[in-house]
């Protein structure tokens, strides 16, 4: 019964928070690019403070030593909300790679497009990729942001595997600078049904950055899908676990 009550209060408190944060971001949608970015950073911190203090749902993070310096591009294993909001508040400024489709959300599309995402562009064919690529030079060398993306597209189960699609690794090569695996296991705490949160520990784990230059695309994305998945079976599931038992 507890956690079903501080499931219900997160998700009260977040429908009626995100319009109002939305509104204030909107606002100041006369700032530079990098301070909206870090007044979106500051929503993230938020919801994330809610669901460990209502869900029970706390985190570590392990091989912050691994985080080289900037420029690079993270490519991140997608199972849950939850890593969205932390690299977001781990990394910011940072930029996510996501589809132009997600701008159109009320309140949330609107904030999240003054946040400098790169927008994938279906419609533009053969050369949506090139277009990616100038927008994450821009994002990266003028205005210093770090660019995350989920090279499997759309969120998947714990313990299932979706296909590792190429553009992280091409976006990354295009740019000249690392790609920085990241692991996690936070589908069995907060899984993709907004009702169903799970108190227990999810663990975050960052993994040796990857030199792109010079690699054939199809073998580096190969190699990068192996070292997450291999470290997401490694941690396994964390729910129901104490910190103070790790």
């Amino acid at each position: 019964m507890k956690q079903v009550l501080g499931n219900t209060a997160f998700l009260l408190l977040q429908a009626v928070f995100t319009p109002l944060y939305a509104v204030l971001v909107c606002a100041a949608f006369w700032l530079p690019p990098r301070q909206r970015n870090l007044l979106c950073a500051g929503y993230v911190r938020v919801l994330l403070a809610w669901a460990r203090g209502l869900c029970g749902i706390h985190w570590r993070i392990e091989g912050r030593e691994n985080i080289p310096p900037k420029p690079f591009v993270v490519l991140s294993k997608h199972s849950s909300t939850w890593e969205t909001l932390m690299l977001e508040s781990l990394f910011a400024p940072g930029s996510f790679v996501a589809k132009r489709e997600l701008l159109w959300i009320p309140f949330f599309g609107w904030g999240f497009a003054l946040s400098s995402p790169i927008t994938i562009d279906r419609s533009a064919g053969a050369t949506a990729m090139e277009k990616m690529i100038a927008q994450g030079r821009e994002r990266l060398f003028q205005r210093g942001f770090t660019i995350v993306v989920f090279p499997e597209g759309t969120r998947i189960a714990p313990g299932k595997r979706g296909k590792y699609k190429t553009g992280g690794v091409r976006l990354a090569q295009g740019c000249d600078v690392p790609v920085l695996p990241v692991a996690h296991n936070a589908g069995y705490c907060w899984p993709r049904h907004p009702w169903r949160k799970h108190a227990g520990v999810i663990t975050l784990s960052i993994l040796p950055p990857v030199a792109t230059r010079n690699r054939d695309v199809t073998e580096l994305n190969a190699e990068i899908e192996g070292v997450i998945e291999a470290e997401v079976e490694r941690l396994g599931s964390g729910r129901g676990l104490s910190l103070r038992n790790l």
